[in-house]
């Protein structure tokens, strides 16, 4: 499984690419141990075992991949968990399973395209290909195993979404500490750093109106999408109400779709028929892919916002303590401290590597920090 980086790079025909082949042993080693780390903390006896056996099958394909590696004469060495691997575990072990699961299922789906796209770059014949379908069908069957236990149907790797508490508060604190940045920067280049208070007013009023503009942004969004499906559920009650023969055979033709043979399908249809209320929750399951929130607009409102306001008070915080070339020198070393550890943590849900992920982050702080400033000085010469 492929828990970081999606860099390989699709080799030659004939050539086998060593990189790509160490970074597949390194990524299918990471799932191994974050599988064990998930059993290690799993109350439910059968669902430990279960991550325990896919982790016995990671062990093999790394196995896999070592011997490729030693058969064209680059041998691994001793395995040591990547800085994002630790960063899952850790996170892991804090929030729980229903954190872990969902990041190694959103991992296995990542693992099923990079090596379908690898088993098609690579020649017929060449080391690797074979490898690599049949990596691709096993990491397909983790994920399908990994999409029944989080109560998710489809095929994970065609999935895009990603979400909940973590997310918004890493999205959220990257939002107002980028733009509260910018603009502290750019009365910074106005005021020639002299003017400290017009810094603290500038600041401080950005961060309101960041945090409210990003947390009402959140609700609403949220509010929106639960209308929806409000909307949604409630014109499926009245089809089950009005035509239940045409939801029951519905319901059938999706029970057969998951290869249950036709009697079978018709007669569990009936039966979940007969309960109007399990009926809905099947429809609204299977036929509109509908699942529960994690979390209430009004609370996904509180998050963003208040994620957003501790992110743009970063760079305003040094000129309440300080003033001059002291508060200047503070405001910048924090603010891109900060912009590579938010870089870093968005890793979890890109699969990049947390060093890549923050130096992306800090080279864009530094960017916006030099737009706004020579902004901000162009701005006061023309006034």
């Amino acid at each position: 499984m492929r828990i970081a980086r999606g860099r390989h790079i699709l080799p030659m025909p004939d050539t086998p690419d060593l990189a790509a082949f160490l970074d597949h042993w390194q990524d299918e080693a990471d799932a191994a141990y974050l599988y064990r780390v998930l059993a290690g903390f799993e109350h439910d006896p059968k669902k430990k075992q279960i991550y325990l056996d896919l982790a016995d099958v990671e062990d093999r394909h790394t196995e896999i991949w070592a011997r490729l590696l030693a058969e064209h004469g680059r041998p691994v060495g001793a395995f040591r968990p990547t800085a994002r691997t630790r960063l899952l575990a850790m996170l892991g072990r804090w929030l729980g399973p229903a954190f872990l699961l969902p990041m190694l299922l959103a991992e296995e789906g990542r693992e099923v395209r990079g090596y379908l796209n690898m088993h098609r770059g690579i020649a017929r014949g060449a080391p690797g290909r074979d490898e690599s379908l049949t990596l691709a069908r096993e990491s397909a069957e983790h994920a399908s195993t990994l999409g029944s236990i989080a109560g998710r149907e489809g095929e994970p790797w065609h999935r895009t979404e990603s979400g909940g508490f973590l997310r918004n508060v890493v999205y959220g604190f990257n939002d107002g500490l980028t733009a509260n940045f910018g603009l502290v920067a750019g009365v910074i280049g106005a005021s020639g750093g002299s003017q400290a208070h017009s810094v603290i007013v500038a600041g401080v009023a950005g961060l309101i109106a960041d945090s409210l503009s990003m947390g009402s942004s959140g609700y609403l969004a949220a509010k929106s999408e639960q209308e929806v499906y409000a909307h949604e559920i409630a014109m499926e009650r009245d089809e089950i109400a009005l035509m239940p023969e045409v939801e029951r055979d519905e319901l059938a033709l999706i029970y057969q779709a998951k290869g249950m043979d036709a009697a079978a399908a018709h007669a569990l249809a009936t039966e979940v028929m007969a309960d109007p209320e399990r009926m809905l929750d099947e429809q609204v399951q299977e036929e509109l892919g509908i699942g529960e929130r994690a979390m209430s607009p009004l609370r996904e409102g509180w998050v963003t916002g208040l994620a957003t306001a501790v992110g743009a008070f970063i760079p305003v915080a040094p000129f309440l303590l300080w003033s001059g070339t002291t508060a200047i020198v503070v405001s910048f070393a924090i603010s891109m401290l900060s912009h590579w550890l938010v870089g870093a943590a968005r890793s979890v849900f890109t699969g990049r590597s947390v060093f890549r992920s923050g130096l992306d982050m800090f080279v864009v702080g530094l960017g916006v920090a030099g737009v706004g400033y020579l902004v901000g000085g162009w701005i006061a010469g023309l006034l």
